[in-house]
């Protein structure tokens, strides 16, 4: 599939102007009236307010199914050390996580098929804002994604360090971990800390609960669930010479089977309020965003293997990988609509450097391959009713 140079220069040039503007969840304010300018552009029908900053851009062609094509638009909290002309302009943000490339990518795939319009049918290309532990896709979806916009089936990428560019990977079950954040106080009474008898001692109760919490993956669980729970952040005390009166923990769990997730939260729930009170302590803990697991649907997770094969050799596409045991919030739009997420390998000829990494840069060799793919998989899926 030939892509025009044009269109493949254009694509760059707005990556690396996403990335030297870049904008936190639910902040995408610039970008979003900047895509939406462009999608107009090409002739799309635009509606914004999603999720607040959210985008959708629909391109009819027929009659036909209808899909969509997700890409998030944020950018993370971290300071930028790269020394790329483009790297970002704003203090304590940047695209670390090539949220800009995947941007330019569909928005390039829009623009191209505006133009060839080899399909029959409706696309929708929906940007979502607040990607990263906000829950934008969830918003979206309860400002009514699905009911503005029906759709058959959605499908979202990501690039990928650690494989090699020209690689797709895709799976026909569980592709991301699930995300559960939690934050734990421990309430106990503070003291002299030369005189602990007087006291309750958290910082103790807490020292003890963070190594019971490790017992649930490495000895409650069969070796064949995958369940990781990771403290985070311990906050507690004031002053060197006083044990404190509370002490939090903050962390993460995540995992690949919902109903291992299910059982194990009921578990650190357990560990919190039971555990802890043998010690005098008063355990309590609150969950405060999730993120389901990232779950494919198995004919649409077909459909992007299929199109990776007539796009790729089959050495190149990977099939049914091992899941990774981060997160990703598109799982909640595959909770309401089939559809499939895949990865696009990163590393070129030096590997890229890891996601949420602060010398990370999206590698723009994906970005010829990544329209094309698109453009296939409309293609394929909606293909022309008259054969063409």
């Amino acid at each position: 599939m030939t892509i025009p140079d044009s269109l493949i220069e254009d694509a760059i040039h707005w990556r690396k102007s996403l990335h030297t503007h870049p904008e936190l969840g639910y902040q995408e304010h610039q970008t979003s009236q900047w895509v939406a300018e462009q999608l107009a552009s090409m002739g799309l029908q635009v509606h914004r307010g999603l999720a607040g900053t959210g985008v959708v851009g629909t391109l009819e062609n027929g009659q036909g199914p209808t899909i969509g094509l997700r890409a998030d638009m944020d950018a993370l909290p971290m300071t930028e050390l790269g020394e790329q002309a483009h790297r970002s302009t704003i203090p304590g943000v940047m695209h670390a996580c090539g949220h800009d490339g995947h941007t330019a990518i569909l928005l390039a795939a829009a623009k191209h098929l505006s133009t060839t319009r080899q399909f029959s049918g409706t696309v929708h290309f929906v940007f979502q804002p607040a990607e990263e532990n906000l829950g934008g896709a969830q918003q979206m979806v309860a400002d009514g994604l699905f009911t503005l916009f029906p759709m058959d089936a959605i499908y979202a990428l990501h690039n990928w360090p650690g494989l090699p560019v020209g690689t797709v990977a895709v799976n026909e079950g569980a592709i991301m971990a699930s995300l559960d954040s939690f934050e734990i106080t421990l309430r106990g009474r503070s003291c002299h800390a030369a005189m602990p008898e007087n006291g309750i001692d958290p910082i103790v109760a807490a020292a003890q609960l963070i190594m019971a919490l490790q017992t649930i993956p490495a000895r409650r669980l069969s070796p064949l669930a995958s369940a990781v729970i990771s403290i985070t952040q311990i906050n507690g005390g004031e002053a060197i010479n006083v044990i404190p009166e509370n002490v939090v923990l903050r962390g993460t769990l995540r995992c690949l089977q919902t109903e291992v997730r299910h059982s194990v939260r009921q578990m650190i729930t357990e560990l919190v309020t039971s555990f802890t009170a043998p010690l005098g302590i008063e355990g309590q803990i609150e969950y405060q965003g999730d993120y389901p697991v990232t779950m494919n649907h198995a004919r649409e997770a077909g459909q992007v293997r299929d199109c990776a094969l007539s796009l790729l050799p089959a050495e190149n596409v990977l099939w049914n990988v091992p899941p990774s045991m981060a997160s990703e919030d598109f799982a909640c739009m595959l909770e309401h609509c089939p559809g499939a997420y895949f990865w696009l390998g990163a590393d070129g000829e030096k590997p890229s450097r890891p996601l949420h990494n602060a010398y990370y840069d999206f590698n723009d060799q994906l970005i010829a391959p990544g329209i094309a793919f698109w453009t296939r998989l409309v293609g394929q899926v909606l293909p022309n009713q008259d054969g063409a």
